[in-house]
């Protein structure tokens, strides 16, 4: 059993928790996700992991209530146990496996939406840990939804706040923010990591293609088993069929199929709200309609 050490509402419908899971922590790198079980019936829900301490043996997860699963989780309290937390699974961030003196001379700017946030701090975190501070472009679609603001700043060079409704920093699009700043320091930034929405992603991703900037994004698929055995995880990169939970989930912004992970990404939003659990054969068949 994976004891809940902390648990805290981070925005209206999202909420963080510590999970004391040693194994998970030991060897967890940013990138990677965990699927959480709440009971021996429980759905197996995908996570990217947020923060960890190998030493303290936590982990800390941040999850938006979406269905019946999510909603069942934010009724966990402090004290109380998840049946299964699995991982760490899919690949670390690319830049995790290069030397810091390789990276240290390498501008990165960072754009996350919503519960992206989550997964952008412990790439952050490890940047900074590595004498590397990155910008940020932290989006919501207002005030209530920005999460983990006080972290990110700890760990950042700079943060530019976008908000839809213009509550928090500047009014719009975290794309109409990256544009501005691609346009007033040309060359400057090396690589973009983005992380949250699938549209905003696609977007990001369209943008920093006219600006020939290296993006890697980290896709939210479906995941059932979360070893590439179901294939419900497959998307298209390049041309080419991958697989989310053991490819993944980051991948060249540029070559992913947006459109097609878009309506992927659909199949199961009757299944979510139901009061019934979907089976794992039903998921493995209907993904492959």
């Amino acid at each position: 059993m994976f004891k809940i050490l902390e648990k805290k509402k981070v925005s209206p419908d999202t909420w963080q928790m510590k999970i004391q899971a040693p194994r998970v922590a030991k060897y967890a790198e940013p990138g990677q996700f965990v699927i959480v079980i709440i009971d021996k019936k429980g759905e197996r829900i995908p996570l990217t992991v947020c923060d960890f301490d190998r030493k303290e043996g936590w982990v800390i997860i941040v999850f938006q209530v979406v269905g019946k699963s999510t909603g069942r989780m934010a009724q966990l309290e402090e004290g109380e146990s998840f049946a299964g937390f699995v991982g760490p699974l899919g690949q670390p961030s690319e830049f995790t496996a290069l030397p810091p003196e390789e990276i240290r001379n390498r501008h990165f700017i960072f754009v996350a939406g919503g519960v992206g946030a989550a997964p952008v701090f412990a790439q952050l975190k490890w940047l900074a840990t590595n004498g590397i501070m990155a910008d940020l472009i932290l989006g919501a679609r207002t005030r209530d939804l920005l999460i983990l603001l006080p972290e990110l700043k700890q760990v950042t060079r700079e943060i530019y706040i976008a908000t839809n409704d213009g509550s928090a920093g500047e009014k719009g699009f975290v794309t109409d923010t990256l544009k501005r700043l691609l346009v007033e320091r040309p060359g400057y930034y090396g690589e973009c990591i983005s992380v949250g929405p699938m549209i905003m992603m696609k977007s990001v991703a369209g943008l920093t293609r006219q600006f020939g900037l290296k993006t890697t994004v980290s896709l939210n698929m479906l995941m059932i088993d979360g070893t590439g055995m179901c294939g419900a995880c497959r998307v298209t990169i390049g041309g080419q069929t991958k697989f989310t939970c053991v490819d993944g989930p980051e991948f060249d912004a540029h070559l992913v199929d947006f459109d097609e992970a878009m309506r992927r990404q659909t199949m199961y939003k009757k299944e979510e709200t139901e009061p019934h659990q979907c089976t794992i054969d039903r998921a493995i068949e209907k993904s492959h309609e």
